[in-house]
């Protein structure tokens, strides 16, 4: 079976009457990501992501966006809390990434939800990318990273998710492709404005007791939240 057709074999699972479903990763002898729905043949090293729910994704998809993400709003709206990052751009996010399908997989190998390439679920904790939560949770951080990088320019956060930091830094700018301008200009359609005058809040522990620290930009680690 070629990587091309284990690709699709991996997105239509979506689409799949079970209940629940494995899916199965590795890399061939040329360093490609394979995703199937069958086991590695002749055995070898590979991942094991177990799907759940697969029945639900099927009602979904001829839902209205709200609707779509209604099984994922405490997750978005809990880890988006965490970070200090609007729920909205969250959503945003996912509905441009996958249209809310957990399942989904790129031609690149990206993965679920937010679309996290293995590479980055690896470096955010992401044991199962298709996991819901375990997604939002990789993305939303990931996405706090790349806002906290470049100063809440979220044009600049939305290029480097989608085209990397190397782009971004390259041009110094949002780079001028058009996959990535066009991604950039529907997710900032799709969401409101970011107001410019923010004020966040966090705790740090001063002589064993928790302090409110504020300021007009965010911790460089940690939790925060947006007061106004």
């Amino acid at each position: 079976m070629s990587v091309s057709r284990v690709l699709l074999v991996a997105l239509v699972l979506g689409w799949a009457s079970p209940a629940s479903a494995q899916i199965y990763s590795w890399r061939d002898v040329d360093g490609r990501l394979v995703v199937s729905d069958t086991p590695r043949a002749g055995g070898g090293e590979q991942t094991t992501y177990e799907v759940h729910g697969a029945a639900s994704i099927k009602s979904t998809v001829p839902l209205v966006a709200g609707d779509k993400s209604a099984p994922y709003d405490a997750s978005i709206n809990e880890h988006a809390r965490r970070q200090g990052v609007a729920p909205e751009l969250v959503r945003a996010v996912i509905q441009v990434e996958s249209a809310f399908n957990p399942v989904a997989v790129s031609n690149k190998g990206a993965m679920g939800l937010m679309q996290l390439m293995p590479a980055t679920a690896q470096e955010l904790g992401v044991s199962n990318p298709f996991d819901p939560d375990q997604n939002i949770r990789g993305g939303v951080t990931y996405l706090k990273q790349l806002l906290t990088r470049y100063d809440q320019k979220v044009e600049l956060a939305l290029a480097a998710y989608n085209a990397g930091i190397g782009n971004v830094e390259k041009y110094g700018a949002v780079p001028p492709f058009k996959e990535t301008r066009n991604y950039v200009n529907k997710i900032t359609k799709a969401a409101p404005p970011v107001p410019k005058n923010i004020i966040y809040r966090w705790f740090e522990l001063v002589d064993g007791q928790p302090k409110a620290r504020y300021s007009n930009k965010p911790p460089a680690s940690g939790s925060y939240e947006i007061v106004r």
